[in-house]
């Protein structure tokens, strides 16, 4: 039985990601991803200004006159979203956590495959995958993949990003476009990274929140890890120790960003201070314009 709570929620992200696909995303998803490549659809007569390469030597001798091949894009795509659910997600100083914000983005994902006719599953991980959901088409199949990420109670609080490739690789044989949803507070996951970017294509999506990145200056604070359970007293009204806690906050993330670029990976930057759809549409311009 779905909670009252969470069944608003689930409400609430539909209507929202349902719009903004329709109205916003509506052709920006379908340019930024391609189909698997091209079918033969027919033969037609030759027109002037046809790509002569197309044109069918065999009908051509046995009909008189020339004709050429025709193809179509094979569309359906397979999307997997891969949704980090560890503990770090439970943070947020604006108007969401993070796992609320991930949860969003795998909706919007979701919407817009599915409008485009293609196939979407779900990999719902922490420090091992806790739930699997295959890829499917249908409204009701999406309706489900936003229940299953929001109604999702965490086995446990840490992370394993490798795990998660691994799974994905297993279980997904044909070539798809996975989505890791991820604030990728996690060590140790760049080989297996590399290895299924070679086989499917990999878009990180960077879940953050802006006092991961720089503290204010509320005097004496408690700091916990989530995902260790460890606290720290700090003394945040010291410039020179924010000073260091920003620096190396920034050097972290464009190591990561590093990372992503030489594994040859696509990155969306998406902050719980900033609207997420300048950035999605941001993206999906840059992939088109590099197809």
């Amino acid at each position: 039985m779905i909670q009252k709570e969470i069944l608003h929620k689930i409400q609430k992200i539909h209507i929202r990601t349902n719009h903004l696909v329709n109205d916003i995303f509506a052709g920006e998803y379908e340019s930024a991803f391609r189909g698997r490549g091209m079918e033969f659809e027919e033969v037609r007569g030759y027109n002037p200004g046809d790509d002569i390469r197309d044109i069918d030597w065999n009908v051509t001798a046995r009909m008189g006159h020339p004709f050429i091949k025709v193809y179509r894009e094979e569309r359906e795509l397979t999307i997997m979203l891969l949704v980090d659910v560890s503990s770090s997600g439970l943070f947020g100083t604006e108007k969401q956590f993070k796992n609320e914000l991930s949860a969003e983005m795998a909706s919007v994902m979701a919407f817009a495959a599915i409008r485009s006719n293609d196939k979407v599953g779900l990999i719902i991980f922490s420090d091992h995958v806790e739930k699997y959901i295959p890829p499917k088409k249908g409204r009701g199949h999406v309706w489900r993949v936003i229940k299953e990420v929001l109604e999702h109670r965490p086995r446990s609080t840490r992370t394993d990003i490798g795990a998660a490739l691994h799974y994905l690789n297993t279980v997904c044989r044909r070539r798809a476009i996975a989505f890791l949803i991820s604030d990728f507070i996690a060590r140790d996951y760049e080989k297996l990274l590399r290895i299924t970017n070679k086989k499917h294509d990999v878009i990180a999506v960077h879940i953050s929140d802006p006092r991961e990145r720089e503290l204010p200056d509320v005097g004496i604070a408690e700091l916990e890890d989530a995902e260790k359970g460890e606290t720290l007293l700090v003394d945040t009204a010291d410039a020179g120790l924010r000073s260091a806690f920003k620096n190396a906050s920034e050097k972290l993330f464009q190591e990561r960003l590093h990372m992503f670029r030489s594994a040859g990976i696509d990155c969306m930057d998406i902050r719980t201070n900033a609207p997420y759809i300048d950035a999605m549409l941001k993206f999906f311009r840059m992939r088109e314009k590099r197809l």
